[in-house]
């Protein structure tokens, strides 16, 4: 359950691009990716859950209009809204099932936060994905930015996938099996791995997040 901080962030991907001349490539061309945090909070699980399948903007977007609309995100102001309501602040059908459910887990006790933060990867792994819409990509993304895990590298995240094809000069079929293999070889610091790849295609293609 090794966590990084912004202290040893850069000496890690020193450390990765010692081992990975692609990743060393990529820092030299981009420089070192930013140091991405998020709170671990029910306000940053929402911006998750928002994020699923979707462009970061669209997510992004919609989270500020749920914050015009109630203030600060708390499961009770997301509860005490309508579904119409929430559809007006671009929520899916999907995702405000999604949203009120995680809500509700959280009032009635059935999830807490803080007891997230202590549990190791996989116990954490195991309770979050007993909430309805919350999969591996969104337990990934979470631990990897709010709480700094290490080791997570998720095969559903698109953009990471291609990434990974472009810097490694992989065919654009190769299967996320063959990519989890490849990423063996930058354990236990994935998520450092992960970071650069990330920065890499956004850099790639001038994207504003």
């Amino acid at each position: 359950m090794e966590c990084f901080n912004e202290d040893n962030f850069i000496s890690l991907c020193d450390k990765l691009a010692k081992k990975d001349k692609d990743l060393k490539t990529v820092i030299k061309q981009y420089g070192y990716p930013p140091f991405w945090s998020r709170i671990p909070s029910f306000a940053t699980l929402i911006h998750i859950i928002l994020e699923q399948q979707v462009s970061l903007a669209s997510a992004k977007a919609a989270l500020l209009k749920l914050e015009a609309k109630i203030g600060h995100i708390t499961p009770e102001k997301v509860l005490s809204l309508s579904d119409e309501e929430m559809k007006a602040c671009y929520f899916s059908r999907q995702k405000i099932i999604y949203a009120k459910h995680l809500a509700l887990s959280i009032v009635n006790g059935e999830l807490l936060i803080e007891k997230l933060i202590e549990m190791d990867d996989e116990s954490l792994r195991t309770e979050m994905k007993k909430l309805k819409g919350i999969g591996d990509w969104t337990v990934d993304v979470f631990m990897m930015m709010a709480l700094h895990r290490c080791d997570c590298f998720p095969t559903g995240d698109i953009a990471l996938m291609k990434s990974v094809k472009e810097v490694k000069g992989l065919d654009m079929q190769t299967d996320k099996e063959e990519i989890l293999l490849l990423a063996n070889g930058w354990k236990p610091y994935r998520t450092l791995a992960a970071f650069i790849l990330w920065h890499a295609y956004i850099k790639k293609r001038n994207l504003v997040i």
